[in-house]
This record gives C-alpha cells, structure tokens and sequence, in this order.
C-alpha cells in the first residue's frame, strides 16, 4: 500500500497523463483567420461608456473598415489640423462590432490584429481594456484568451481613436481604423505573430541557400514536443523542398528557436523584370498531428550597397530611381484600395521609377505585397521624429515610451518582403543638434533593426548634416547607408573624405543638377524624388488642401514635368512636349521648405489661354539623339541631345494646329508626339483601366472623363460639371481632379473637369453583374461604359 505522502503525486501524475491523452485525441486544429472588416458601427464623436458590451450603439452608422472619417470634410479653414492636415477635421471616433465563436474554440488562443488605427487607440472586448497604441501607423494586436464569450454568445469589441490634440502630423493623417483588421484563432501551442523568419543568405543563379526561422510559443498547461514541417513553394505552387526540423521540448509558457536550410537548385531569383515570389509554408506538429500553420511570402534574391559601385541587385548595377510617398490615396483619404496604388505605381513604373520611400511611417502590409509582386524596390522608413517636435502633439510625445516596440514590430511583420531593401529610423530629425542625445538613440534604433533583421542596412534622411556636424561627429557612421535629404553635393562630399562610406539620397528636388549629381557619380546608390504623388496636406495656405510636388497629380495622372524624369530615367525611346508659361521655380536647398503648393508652370497641349499672335516657349523632353520640331508640318529646326541633360528649348510664335516633336537615332525616327489646337467643347470621352472588377474591397476602377472637341482632342480650359451615373451592383467611391485648391467633397458623384478631365473610381458590390457607368454635362454629348463583375481572387 502505497503511503500516504505519496498519493498527491501519484494523482497529479494520473491527472496529467489523462489531460496528454485527451489532448492526443483531439482533433488537430490548424490556424484560422477570420476577416473582421465587415458591419462595425461608429460614432463621430466620444461616448462615454462605448466599451462596455450592453452598450446601445443602435444609433450608430454602420461601416466596413478600413474606414477613414476624416477624408468625408468638410474642408474648412478653422479645422484644426490647418494646413499640414489638408483643412480635414480631427477628433474623436468610436467603432464596435459584435462577433461569435462556437463553443469547441474556448479552448483555442485567440488574437485580434489591427493594421493601423488613427490614432492613440485604446481597445477593449467585453468591456476588458486590451490596451493602447499611440502611433497610428503601426500595426498591433492583442490577445482575446480568457475575456470571450462562446456558443452564439456575442462578443463585442470596441475601438476608440483620438486624434483631437492638433497639429499632430505635417501631412494629411486620416482618422479611424483605417487598415484591415483580423481575428486569428490558434491551438495554445503556436507559431508567434510575425514569428516565420526567411532569409536568403546565398544566392547565386544556380543554387540558392533558403533559412526558415520560427518562433514556437508554448501557452498550453504541459510540456510539448514540437517539430516544424516546412515545404517550399516556388513561383508556380509547385513544392520543390520538405524538410522536418529536430523536435524540441517547451516547457509551459516558454517559447522556443527553430531554424532550417534548403538548398534550391536553379532558382528563380526576384528582380525587376521578375518579381519572383516563393512561399514558406510551415506545419507544427506533435503526436503526428498539425496544431498550428503560417505561410510566409519571400523572394530569392541578394543585393548590395557599395561605396565605390553604388548599389546592385542579383550582381546587376544600377541606380535606385526612387519617389518618396505618403500613405494617403486622394481622394480616399488614408484608407486607400490597393487597386488605388496599383494603378500609382504603374504609372511610376512607366515614366521609369523603381523605388519607393514610404515617406514617413510603415505602411500597409498589402501595399508592401503590391511592391514585392510589382518589382519595386522599398526603403521603410518609420519615424518623421524622435523627442524634438516639429508639431506640437506629433510623435515626440510618445517616441521615448513607444518607439522601440513600434520599430520591433514593424520590422518583424515587414522583414520577409523581398522590396525592402532599406530600413530607415528617422526623417530629417531635429535632435542631431544634440549629437549625444541624437547618438544614443540612433545606436538604439539601429540595434533594434539589426537584432530583428539583419539582413538590412539601415539609413537615415539627415537634417542639414553639415550643419550639425553629422559627418565629423560619428552620428552619420553609425549607419550602414548614410542618407541625406536634398543636398547631395554634401553627402558626395562626405564620402570623398571618407571613401569607405556607401551612401543614397533619400529625398530630393526634381532639378537638372540633383539628377546630374546621380548620374554622374558611380558611387551614389540612388535618389528618391519628393515627391511620386500629390499628397493631401502639408499646404502653406488656405485655400490650398494639397502638396503639388509629385509627378503624379492625386489622380494618379502624370504631370508634363514627369516626362522629363523619364527622359532621364528610362532606356527606352521617350519624346514629350510641354508648353512653359513661367521660369523654373528654384527650390530652396534646406529641405522642407520648397514651394510644395506652387502653380503649374507646365502645359501638355498647343492650346493656349491666348489665342492671337504671341511667342511660346516649348519645351520638348528626350533621350533620343536629335529631335525635330514642326509646326503645321513645317520644321522650326533640329536639336541634337544635350549632354548636360537640358531641355530642347524654341521659341515658337503661336498658330493654331498642330506642333509635332520628332526623335531620331541614328537618323531613324524613334519616337514622336504630336499636340494639337482644341476647339469648342462638344463631348464626353470616358475610359476605364479595367474590363472586370470584383467585390473584393481592394479592387477599384478609375474612369477617366475627358471633355474633347468634335475631333477628339482634350479641351485644356473645360470647366464643366461633369456627373456620374452608375447602374449595376456597384457604387461610385470617389470623384476627384487635380486642383490642389478644390473644397468639393470626394464622397459624390459630381465633379467640375479641371483641364478638361476628372476621375471617378468604382467599386463592385457582388459578383456576377454587369456596370454601366455614364458621364454627362450639359450641352455635351455624353459617353458611357461597361464592366463585368467577377468573384474577388483568392488568397
């Protein structure tokens, strides 16, 4: 007979092997991901007491996320965000929405993951508060476990954002939750969020080295041994590795390391012309059964800074050709469809960017897909400030208690895109007066980024370096890739005295000398242009709402300066004509202070506001060898090229007609592109980007209206009224033009053209459907188009 001393142990050993073998017949769960973007209700304004669940939000309008409440105005002078907000209103918002989980998930792991809310968010569910998130460009979550209610049980979460305190941004920020949300349910033994780690170490093109990291957390009441069963996917969906790692013992609510190796054979490396993406899946696994899965996306590739080569990628050299962006979609405020930055960068794409700067937060996961499928090349930059202001609730309120754990997070859920080839800690940062203070935190943002991914540099856009002393005081050689903001003759410079620094521009003027700077130094990795887009904000003045810096307008259209970078930036044949009506604006050297909201001195038409006799000056854009200038078919004389890359520049007296530009190499023709003379306006022409659109939240069609004459020619002074009828499942999203200076809402289905044109972008609401979508203005003939609605793709 056993003693009695010995009974509590022999029963908890009985307990434990009961509850191992009620676990073991289990059935094997794998993760489950739920998108919760759907039916939230929100209130514009605070509600004491929205937390809690019996509260009565009846009354509330009924939303989908991502949701920006700040883009629907009005505009108005007073608002306080002023300017640097765009003249949108702030304040308080209130989201809640009920969801349910069947009884056998209790005892699952439950987790909520927000992908930025605007801002200092505080969240509850059932009245339990989850916590708070200042910094509205990161993406958080929280763990649900312990606080939900099961069996057709509602729960409820609810969300407040508070972004009253203003000026808090220089640019326009957005309100709400303005990113995608999930509810991702988990056995208690799981892989960690952002825990799938894949790395390329060596690559060459005919093997490459594959590491996959994982970290395993153990949150159940035993010990487990786990293993890792990992397959690689290629471009195709075909597995080309398996391999299963050791199993380990964790011990309860202990976490644990796994890592393994494949080699690939012949791999298909991501590049430019080649975006090639892989997929690591990953299966945990114990008692041969799955508990928990992740995928991770990555891209086999290897790339280099070099301080006498500049930059290159899979051993090509070439130069970064970047744009600088700012989270915001026009007309979408910061809650911006990726079809939306799709047809954006394909713009880019064409007049020949290939790199972006996410000027100055983390941005969107889906926006860091839609770079790594395109082929762009990423510099993820996360802080515009660090404990210096430069508004007066803007981030250095929170920089010394947040910012390690937002640029830990941002890093480990950005680190397995292959576009990302720049980790930058800071924007043109006022503390580098204080080279101490600017030192320490600098060595701290940059272990941070070295410890959670070392596979980066890290860069900084320095604030007038020369003037704090950056470059002799050892602040800029704390970094893997010194970058400076506008004053690339400084930052060459630099490396000249000391040659073993490699280093990038990371926000610069669109002038002929910053781009001759590149050009003509091997060593300069690249340049980022500010900027790629009209961006809502940053405005000196009201009436102006927008930043007119981009080469493209915040429709998404290129601007007659664009065509000059492309003659600069692309390989291929490019001729453009524009029509100049004022000097060149010189742009002032400090950063920050151009004249982001200056009016257009350019015009791509041969329609002046003067009809009678007058000189143009006529500015044609090309790479080609010579070009040729005629006018109603006689010739105003050939220019060969200039080397210094200026502008071909006539004078033309004006007459009505056509004006024709004609590049040639080698005495072939190459490219051409003719203007012509507007008449009266007559018509409507209406064009879409797409045939099919889905009801996919992400998917959006941009319709353009262009008011022309009888023979078809765009009409630069139309004025008119333009409206919008949809007939089908769908809905008219947004309208827009490129004035910087219009107060008419986004939120409509009427816009006046500006140039002759403006934009409406549609949305599907079901599958399986026919749009129609015309545009009328009175006294013109109107024009009309068709798309078909289709089933969204799968993930």
């Amino acid at each position: 007979m056993k003693s009695p001393k010995t009974l509590p142990a022999f029963l908890a050993l009985l307990l434990t092997v009961f509850n191992t073998t009620a676990a073991s017949t289990a059935p094997a769960r794998v993760r489950d991901v739920q998108n919760l973007d759907r039916d939230w209700r929100f209130l514009k304004g605070d509600a004491p007491g929205a937390e809690q669940p019996a509260f009565n939000d009846s009354a509330w309008r009924q939303v989908d996320v991502p949701h920006d409440w700040s883009i629907e105005g009005p505009f108005a002078e007073t608002n306080k965000t002023g300017g640097a907000g765009g003249f949108l209103p702030a304040g308080v918002g209130w989201y809640r929405k009920q969801f349910t989980l069947p009884l056998d998930r209790d005892r699952q792991h439950v987790f909520v993951e927000f992908d930025g809310v605007m801002a200092h968010s505080d969240v509850w569910i059932n009245g339990f508060h989850l916590g708070k998130r200042p910094y509205g460009y990161v993406g958080f979550g929280y763990e649900l476990t312990g606080h939900l209610n099961f069996g057709g049980k509602p729960n409820v979460i609810a969300v407040r954002a508070d972004n009253s305190e203003q000026p808090a941004s220089r640019w326009y920020a957005g309100a709400g939750i303005y990113r995608h949300v999930r509810l991702i349910v988990t056995a208690p033994t799981r892989i960690e969020p952002s825990g799938t780690f894949v790395t390329t170490p060596e690559v060459s093109a005919d093997r490459a080295v594959v590491r996959v990291e994982n970290t395993v957390t153990n949150g159940d009441v035993v010990g487990r041994g786990v293993s890792l069963q990992i397959r690689i996917v290629d471009p195709a969906g075909e597995t080309v590795q398996t391999a299963e790692t050791p199993a380990q013992e964790i011990a309860p609510g202990k976490t644990a390391h796994f890592r393994q190796d494949f080699t690939i054979a012949n791999p298909q490396r991501w590049d430019l012309e080649h975006p090639a993406m892989y997929t690591a899946a990953v299966a945990l696994r114990f008692w041969n059964q799955t508990h928990d899965d992740d995928t991770a996306r990555f891209g086999i590739r290897e790339f280099r800074f070099d301080a006498t080569n500049g930059f290159s990628l899979n051993g090509r050299n070439f130069k970064l050709y970047g744009v600088c962006l700012h989270h915001d979609g026009g007309a979408f405020g910061a809650a911006v469809p990726i079809g939306v930055w799709q047809q954006r960068l394909t713009a880019l794409r064409e007049l020949g960017a290939n790199a972006i700067r996410t000027a100055h937060n983390p941005p969107a996961p889906e926006f860091l897909d839609l770079c790594d499928r395109m082929g762009f090349l990423v510099m993820d930059e996360f802080f515009d400030c660090w404990t210096v202001a430069k508004n007066p609730f803007d981030y250095h309120l929170d920089f010394n208690g947040w910012s390690a754990t937002d640029a830990r997070d941002t890093i480990r859920r950005d680190r397995n895109h292959p576009s990302i080839v720049l980790y930058s800690v800071g924007n043109e940062i006022h503390d580098t007066p204080k080279p101490q203070l600017a030192k320490a935190i600098l060595k701290k943002l940059v272990d941070i980024c070295h410890e959670n991914d070392p596979t980066r540099p890290v860069t900084q856009a320095l604030f007038r370096p020369n003037v704090s002393g950056d470059y002799t005081n050892g602040l800029a050689d704390l970094l893997d890739v010194i970058g400076t903001n506008y004053r690339d003759n400084e930052l060459l410079a630099a490396q000249r005295a000391q040659p073993g620094r490699k280093i990038v521009g990371t926000e610069q003027r669109h002038d002929r000398q910053t781009w001759l700077w590149l050009r003509d130094n091997p060593s300069h990795s690249g340049q980022f242009l500010w900027s790629g887009v009209d961006y809502l904000g940053e405005s000196r003045r009201w009436p102006i709402v927008a930043a007119g810096s981009g080469l493209l307008d915040r429709t998404g259209a290129p601007k007659p300066v664009a065509y000059e970078r492309q003659s600069w930036w692309r390989n291929q044949p490019v001729i453009a004509i524009a029509r100049r009506v004022a000097p060149p604006q010189d742009t002032p050297t400090d950063p920050g202070f151009a004249p982001l909201d200056r009016r257009p001195a350019l015009f791509a038409d041969w329609t002046p506001a003067e009809a009678g006799p007058h000189e143009e000056s006529v500015e044609v854009y090309s790479n080609c060898e010579e070009v040729e200038l005629l006018l109603n078919g006689k010739s105003l004389g050939t220019k060969p090229r200039w080397k210094d890359a200026s502008p071909l520049v006539w004078k033309v007296p004006f007459a009505p007609g056509r004006l024709k530009a004609v590049g040639r190499n080698h005495g072939k023709v190459a490219a051409t592109q003719e203007l012509r003379t507007a008449g009266a306006a007559a018509r409507i022409v209406l064009e879409v980007d797409r045939e099919k659109l889905s009801p996919d939240w992400n998917d959006v069609a941009r319709a353009v209206a262009t008011v022309v004459d009888k023979n078809g020619e765009r009409v630069p002074a139309a004025r008119d009224l333009i409206s919008f009828q949809l007939t089908g499942p769908g809905v008219i999203a947004a309208v827009d033009h490129a004035d910087n200076s219009s107060h008419d809402p986004f939120q409509a289905t009427e816009r006046e053209a500006r140039g002759g044109v403006c934009v409406a972008w549609i949305k599907a609401s079901a599958a399986d459907g026919r749009l129609t979508l015309t545009a009328s203005a009175p006294g013109l003939k109107s024009d009309s188009i068709k798309l078909k609605t289709i089933e969204a793709a799968a993930e």
